[in-house]
């Protein structure tokens, strides 16, 4: 098969980049793959070539929402079938998708991992000739991972309908131990033999993975942690002092909208994104952003996944991530076009506590769970031994007000109950509006006193949506406002015009959490919270926090270097662009001299006693530095009192 002819035609590449072509051949010879790719590094090429390449429909796991509506959009324009089932879809809008697939009338499907439970997709997913799996931030499945989803085990239940289908995982942001956690983790029950063509045999039992890795390094990229103790007037002077398009990534969206007035009020063109605004004005701003209309976009992590634009050259950290995985993500998105940018931290004493403050709102303490365990029921008035299978819209203000907690530890308990199995906690699930017309279709000739815009939004209304007289059906408010030529606040009004004089039954759309019970209520101090679900994942989250805390106060060694190693790439030369390369005095002879002595001293890799070192001679300053540098590099090991040389 020639992948570069798909690659020509779709998409106008004559040749591939880095290791596409490897992971393309890879999952075309029917081997379970891996894809370790940095930020903008082409992933979705991976698996849409091949998707093309083969008979069959391609699945796509992915937890990014926007991401799945934005590559659907994207490759039917390029004539490609595609398709994405996600939450807000009618039951007969997935059975057509679902159909469709059956019959050949998809290539790429694109499904959030939550669907993968469902009676309805485990049925029609065995009438289905599939061609491969793919599973995108795949780290999401590593209890190691810092962005751990356990609705990510039920692709392992999946293989089991389709035991003979290779899967493709993909992840920018993966240690060592998550690297291997992902192929544990998606082995299921697959009895498959084939044997990687590269890497090992296969086994009777599981398949290993074929495991490719493009370098993590960006040599365009600056690297930057800047000390800061006014971040308001700091963050302005950076904005006046960088020119093109740049990301402020923040922790709240109060702080976004906040940071955005700060930057309009100082002549620079910002606007501000979190998961809370409706869908319709993040893709206004998101686009406004892509097209240069906007300059700065303010932003909580909800931004940024998916998009594609290469020119971004600044990314700063107004408020620090609590890992250097989510750090680097972030800090990739600058400079994809290969031109030099910069990815800044502002940091303080005050952001290491609060750091270490986000373990106990992210792990409250055991009782505290179980309080709110309680307090839920409570709420729900669900008494002991009832309650399995309700759901339940979850108000979490008034639920805070009503019990007298905090929203932050609120959620954290929730999400570590929905992982203990008792309930099942859905976080802003985005239920599009409705319409039911309350009058007769005859009766419309006796509507002589609507607006010209109340008759033409009827009009659109019974065009393009029917069932409307016999029961609610989902609309799309932003197409609708389209053709009328409104703004989408504009249609709203309108529909609560006609809602008023019970026209018609207008529903809008809302973002709500959902609670649904798993199992019967227990009585609180019932509760099992193991190990795995809290002391280990606990455990994680602070070395995760340690880690970047470390990152932002070592002075001493390349942050690009800090970062590779992190990620298990060993780079032997300093970036030389990061704040902790240009800042740093050249070694004085002296201390190089200190270095080669120290090494010597050590190559016969036995164990020395520190104060072996006195007997070399030198400036005790010298030593020390060296020997600073030496351990920062792991060129050698310190045990207690001794030193080791590097084997």
């Amino acid at each position: 098969m020639n992948y570069e002819l798909i690659l020509k035609k779709y998409w106008g590449y004559d040749s591939f980049r880095g290791i596409q072509r490897e992971i393309i051949e890879s999952i075309c010879s029917g081997h379970d793959t891996l894809g370790l790719m940095p930020t903008g590094g082409g992933k979705s090429i991976t698996f849409q070539v091949p998707a093309l390449a083969q008979e069959g429909v391609c699945i796509v796991i992915t937890p990014l929402i926007a991401l799945m509506k934005d590559q659907v959009m994207h490759l039917r324009r390029l004539g490609i079938r595609a398709a994405a089932i996600y939450s807000g879809l009618t039951r007969d809008e997935i059975i057509v998708t679902l159909e469709n697939c059956i019959f050949g009338g998809i290539k790429i499907l694109y499904v959030s991992p939550e669907r993968l439970g469902s009676e309805l997709f485990q049925v029609k997913l065995s009438h289905m000739k599939v061609s491969f799996i793919t599973v995108d931030e795949a780290h999401c499945i590593s209890q190691w991972g810092y962005d751990f989803r356990p609705s990510y085990l039920k692709i392992a239940d999946i293989r089991k309908i389709k035991p003979d289908v290779p899967v493709l995982a993909l992840t920018a942001t993966a240690t060592p131990q998550v690297v291997e956690d992902i192929q544990d983790k998606l082995q299921g029950s697959s009895t498959r033999t084939e044997g990687s063509s590269t890497r090992t045999e296969g086994s009777s039992r599981k398949t290993k993975f074929n495991v490719f890795r493009m370098s993590f390094e960006r040599k365009n990229l600056a690297y930057i942690v800047q000390t800061s103790t006014d971040k308001y007037t700091d963050l302005v002077q950076l904005m006046e002092n960088t020119t093109g398009s740049a990301i402020v990534y923040v922790r709240s969206r109060r702080r976004s909208k906040e940071i955005a007035e700060l930057m309009n009020e100082n002549c620079l063109n910002a606007t501000f994104y979190h998961a809370g605004l409706d869908s319709t004005i993040k893709d206004i701003r998101q686009k406004d952003w892509q097209a240069d209309r906007i300059r700065i976009m303010v932003a909580t992590n909800a931004f940024g996944m998916g998009i594609d634009k290469p020119d971004v050259r600044l990314v700063v950290h107004f408020d620090c991530p609590d890992s250097l995985e989510a750090y680097f993500q972030e800090a990739g998105r600058a400079g994809r076009d290969g031109k030099p940018s910069k990815a800044i931290l502002l940091f303080n004493n005050n952001d290491e506590r609060k750091l270490q403050r986000r373990i106990a709102d992210n792990y409250p303490e055991k009782e505290y769970i179980r309080k709110v365990y309680d307090h839920l029921a409570y709420f729900y008035q669900i008494g002991v031994g009832s309650g399995a299978g309700n759901t339940f819209a979850f108000d979490i203000e008034k639920f805070c007000h009503a019990f007298k907690h905090f929203p932050i530890q609120v959620n954290s308990a929730l999400n570590i109950l929905s992982n203990c199995g008792y309930i099942n906690y859905t976080e802003e699930t985005e239920n599009k509006a409705r319409v039911m017309f309350l009058i007769d279709r005859n009766d419309f000739y006796k509507l002589d006193n609507l607006t010209e815009i109340e008759n033409e939004l009827i009009v659109v209304l019974l065009r393009n949506y029917g069932g409307l007289f016999t029961d609610y059906n989902y609309i799309d408010e932003s197409f609708i406002a389209q053709q009328i030529g409104l703004t989408l606040p504009q249609t709203y009004f309108v529909f609560k015009a006609l809602n008023k004089r019970r026209i018609l039954h207008f529903i809008p759309s809302q973002k709500t959490p959902y609670i649904t019970y798993v199992q019967r209520r227990e009585d609180g101090d019932r509760i099992i919270i193991p190990a795995n679900v809290y002391e280990e994942r606990k455990e994680q989250f602070t070395e995760r926090v340690n880690q970047i805390i470390l990152y932002a106060k070592n002075n001493n060694v390349c942050r690009s270097r800090q970062l590779l190693r992190y990620f298990g790439e060993r780079c032997q030369t300093d970036c030389g662009i990061c704040d902790v390369c240009t800042d740093q005095e050249p070694l004085l002879e002296d201390q190089k001299t200190a270095q080669q002595s120290i090494l010597q001293l050590l190559q016969d890799h036995k164990k020395h006693h520190i104060t072996e070192l006195h007997s070399l001679n030198m400036e005790r300053k010298a030593l020390d530095e060296a020997l600073e540098y030496l351990v920062n590099e792991e060129k050698i090991y310190v045990d207690g009192a001794y030193l080791i040389g590097n084997a």
